[in-house]
């Protein structure tokens, strides 16, 4: 009995002495390494805290053992939360807080061909990360610049669902898309060269809207889309990221970082993309989407230099095979004409890179080489198709007091040939591939007028071998205040852009309707304004808010619009008689508050319209307003981020086929939705899912005119070949797939899983 006491009070003065006991809780608050000093830090449900000293550092004498949410915050910073067990099992906590305007201040250099900073740069740039894109993810790089505001994906047939990127309601030919810089997806790749990029090895994407032709030269009329990859030191070791849809569609990323010997660093990359499951949701007869097959191969190699100049390459191949057309369709019928098919086969190389010239002054030689073979067919139109672009720019940095100078030589060879009138002569039947020498010469100074004053002036003059000499001029004035809070640009400048209809426009193979130019296509100017005022603010509950504002005019001269409304029958090409104007506002909101909420959102309200004869018309499939937003939130408790995204466009007037055409003539204002939900399973894995198109819109389910009847086999032509109204056709409508607007998607779920070791 008495040994039994004993025990009893030596368990309560262990006890109580437990009870009293005091925990130190120890950390460091940082940014970027760097120690953040005045940070608060708070133990959750314990009204305990304290304040970082100048080393960052913090400590918190606890009484209590257990679980506790431990939170840092600095005013400027989004908060950080952790969960820790006390006695403490770690010997410090340590908190990386990230800026709430980060994202505003970040490096680029797709405005000025050299990396400043995005508030110093005198050209608005917009940047994107790669966990932007993350926040709905889709298997290519067309589809994830759905939330880009004032850039739309255009789908632009119902079939085999083609399309390109619109950039303030120009179309996809005006917008160059570019890899690290270098000019890859143009001409054939218009429409086919947006897919296939691994996501996995994109760090970020950077958009200029409006003309870039002064430093990018031809097809910079609109804007210009900048991939830029990761670099190889910085890139995880291991990235693996797997996602499948309840339509049957899966896609697959893959990155991995090495080294080949000590001097090599390299990146490689894989995307690989299937969907074979045929759904006709709208009862059309016709696959809703293209199914397809698609294989992606990146490698891109740095190579450690004396004086760390820079010397890196990279190179990509995309083979895909898609087709769309009739539920019944199979290889079998490719060609012929009992059941309709578009098929579509492309197999497309590249490579590219960039190498610093050993010299006392900042030199860079820049290439790029890509070939394009495509070989499709369209109910019974066969398209064939081969393209070899060769690309090589030496630039010359100097910084000259006030003065930031920028040289540059280019050359460009395009090689285009296939088997329809754009390379034949029209006499003699003849084949006559397109060869096109492009020399050009480009100089930039950047002249710093005060601390807060720069003027940037610019001038290119290129020579064309077909079109002869063209000039491109540009200038763009930035104003800042002080503490850099408040931003103002203004720019102008000109563009010119030269068509090649067949590898631009889908709807010159697709459907029954005859190609007609009425005169050899000239090329397109344009002259561009572009007033732009950034605006950082900070509330004093620590909230921020970041404001981006455009106004933007487009003028255009010798602009190529298809016309299909002269002649329901025909698509008629040639140089307007007249001016086409794209006008408007754009405004960006970033917004973040302390406790993790983060919203994205932004409009644009346009007017692109074009004036021949007096006679003033809006143009087709283009929205006059479009929203994009994106709100995250993460529930720590859980361990759950919640990403809400989604866009709305206003009424398009749509290509109709004649007057009789019963179909709208507008588009339905619409919106797609998203949710997602992501849960981190430790430091490697990762988890999400969700909802795609949450209202569940399509399009109506007579986009495609005649359906029944993709060969116009019922249609009855008068002598001069426009259709003749009957009872079994009253609306005197031909096959036609380019009534489209929008996806044929409907709402499906997505679940997929991420895999990355750092180190």
């Amino acid at each position: 009995m008495r040994y039994q006491y004993n025990l009893l009070v030596c368990f309560l003065l262990f006890s109580l002495d437990a009870f009293g006991q005091n925990y130190a809780l120890n950390g460091r608050v940082l940014h970027e390494g760097e120690a953040v000093e005045f940070a608060n830090v708070y133990v959750k449900g314990l009204a305990k805290g304290a304040v970082t000293d100048v080393n960052g550092a913090f400590s918190i004498e606890i009484s209590t053992a257990g679980t506790f949410t431990v939170q840092a915050s600095m005013v400027g910073f989004k908060s950080a939360q952790a969960k820790v067990t006390i006695p403490q099992s770690q010997s410090e906590l340590i908190f990386q807080l990230e800026e709430m305007d980060g994202g505003l201040d970040e490096v680029v250099v797709s405005g000025t061909m050299q990396e400043v900073s995005k508030l110093d740069s005198p050209v608005p740039v917009e940047v994107y990360s790669a966990n932007f894109f993350r926040a709905n993810p889709t298997p290519s790089i067309f589809e994830s610049l759905q939330n880009v505001n004032g850039v739309r994906p255009q789908i632009n047939c119902n079939v085999c669902n083609t399309g390109d990127i619109h950039i303030n309601g120009l179309e996809g030919p005006y917008t160059m898309v570019l890899i690290d810089g270098m000019p890859i997806v143009s001409g054939l790749a218009t429409v086919y060269g947006l897919t296939g990029i691994p996501q996995a090895l994109i760090d970020r994407v950077e958009v200029v809207k409006g003309p870039a032709s002064t430093l990018y030269g031809s097809e910079a009329v609109g804007g210009l889309i900048n991939v830029i990859t990761k670099k190889p030191e910085s890139a995880p070791l291991v990235s693996a990221d797997f996602f499948g849809t309840g339509w049957g569609e899966m896609n697959l990323d893959l990155g991995m970082r090495s080294n080949w010997g000590e001097n090599i660093q390299s990146l490689t990359g894989l995307n690989a993309f299937y969907y074979d499951n045929p759904i006709d949701n709208n009862g059309d007869g016709f696959t809703d989407v293209t199914l397809s097959k698609r294989i992606s191969f990146f490698q891109k190699i740095n190579v450690l230099r004396p004086e760390d100049r820079l010397f890196t390459m990279a190179g990509r191949y995309v083979y895909e095979d898609r087709w769309g057309g009739e539920m019944n369709w199979t290889s079998a019928d490719r060609g012929g004409d009992e059941v309709y098919g578009e098929s579509i086969y492309t197999s497309r190389w590249e490579t590219f890179g960039t190498w610093q010239l050993p010299t006392s002054e900042t030199m860079n030689f820049q290439f790029s080489v890509n070939g394009h073979n495509q070989n499709s067919v369209y109910g019974t139109t066969i398209y064939k198709a081969d393209q070899y672009i060769g690309f090589g720019q030496l630039t010359w940095a100097k910084t000259v007091q006030k003065h930031n100078l920028l040289l540059g030589l280019a050359y460009r060879y395009t090689f285009y040939d296939d088997n329809t009138s754009a390379t034949s002569d029209l006499v003699t039947d003849i084949n006559s591939p397109s060869v096109i020498h492009l020399p050009g010469a480009f100089l930039q100074d950047e002249i710093k007028l005060t601390e807060s004053q720069s003027l940037l002036l610019g001038v290119r003059y290129d020579y064309n071998s077909i079109h002869g000499s063209i000039f491109s001029p540009r200038v763009n004035y930035k104003l800042s205040s002080a503490d850099k809070h408040t931003v103002f640009r203004l720019s102008a400048g000109n563009g010119f852009r030269v068509a090649n209809v067949f590898t631009e426009d889908h709807a010159a193979l697709t459907g029954a309707r005859e190609v007609v130019f009425t005169e050899e296509l000239k090329p397109e100017q344009s002259w561009n304004m572009n007033a732009n005022l950034v605006k950082k603010i900070y509330t004093d509950m620590g909230t921020f808010i970041g404001l981006d504002g455009s106004a933007f005019y487009t003028y255009f001269i010798n602009r190529i619009i298809p016309d299909y409304e002269t002649n329901p029958n025909q698509i008629i090409y040639s140089n307007l008689n007249g001016s086409a104007v794209s006008k408007g506002v754009s405004l960006n909101i970033d917004a973040a508050w302390p406790n993790g909420l983060n919203v994205t959102a932004g409009g644009t309200l346009m007017d692109v319209s074009i004036e021949e004869e007096g006679i003033k018309t809006r143009q087709l499939l283009t929205e006059r307003f479009s929203g994009v937003w994106s709100v995250g939130y993460d529930i720590f408790q859980l361990g759950l981020t919640v990403d809400y995204t989604g866009n709305v466009y206003s009424p398009m007037r749509l290509p109709l086929l004649g007057p009789l055409d019963d179909r709208p003539a507008y588009s339905p204002w619409y919106s797609i939705q998203n949710i997602q939900l992501t849960k981190k399973l430790g430091e490697k894995w990762e988890v999400y899912g969700g909802v795609k198109n949450l209202l569940n819109f399509t399009p109506a389910a007579n986009s495609i005119a005649r359906s029944f009847d993709p060969f116009d086999k019922g249609v009855e032509f008068s002598p001069n070949g426009t259709v003749i109204p009957t009872p079994s056709n009253p609306n005197a409508l031909t096959f036609d797939p380019t009534y489209v607007y929008a996806p044929n998607q409907g709402i499906r779920g997505f679940l997929g899983v991420r895999f990355t070791v750092s180190d």
